[in-house]
């Protein structure tokens, strides 16, 4: 059984969603009818440029993990956040998860459905057994969630990044412990496998 996420907070306007607001939100799974407003967000947060990111060279026709792809509605059904998970392996053999992108409609950026989402999904893959996740993002966002570069800095990614700003996180303690080396996708093939034995 999922639990929902509902938070109160106000809009002063939003331009974001053509949909009418609601003060309120609720984190749930992401569903194939979301495809096309979530793309549309996240062209608004990160536009065009987003498909030249490092990382996304680690999802590029993958899949994210199953029940670890989340978005932020309004009780009108208006998506305003979305985040998802994706398998990877952080050096030879250790499994992991890459968290992004992380978006938000700007108009309610501090309300709060950010944090919500974060929560959320490190909830969900600590539950389903994941070790560690990893992610390239702004330090000052994401150490208030545990994520730190120390447990990056024998880690490569396929690409240029800002070691500053690619950061993990242990949800099992010690699960970086002398990670090294490249950081890659889990092929669809096998993630599709490791899922059904999983299930």
């Amino acid at each position: 059984m999922t639990r929902q996420i509902t938070t109160r907070f106000s809009f002063a306007s939003i331009e974001c969603i053509a949909a009418p607001i609601d003060p309120r939100f609720r984190i749930a799974m992401e569903k194939d009818g979301d495809i096309d407003a979530r793309e549309s967000l996240l062209d608004r947060v990160f536009g065009p440029g987003r498909f030249q990111k490092t990382s996304e060279k680690l999802r590029v026709n993958q899949a994210p993990v199953s029940g670890l792809a989340l978005v932020a509605k309004t009780s009108a059904g208006a998506l305003i956040g979305t985040i998802r998970l994706w398998p990877i392996f952080a050096g030879q053999g250790r499994a992991a998860l890459l968290l992004g992108p992380l978006a938000v409609c700007p108009n309610v950026k501090d309300s709060g459905v950010g944090r919500a989402l974060m929560l959320q999904a490190l909830a969900r893959a600590k539950l389903q057994g994941h070790a560690s996740v990893l992610l390239v993002g702004d330090a000052a966002y994401y150490n208030r969630f545990g994520f730190e570069q120390r447990f990056t800095d024998r880690l490569l990614l396929p690409g240029p990044v800002d070691p500053k700003r690619f950061l993990g996180r242990e949800l099992i303690p010690g699960a970086l412990s002398g990670a090294a080396g490249a950081v890659t996708p889990v092929r669809l093939e096998r993630h599709q496998r490791l899922t059904a034995i999983a299930a």
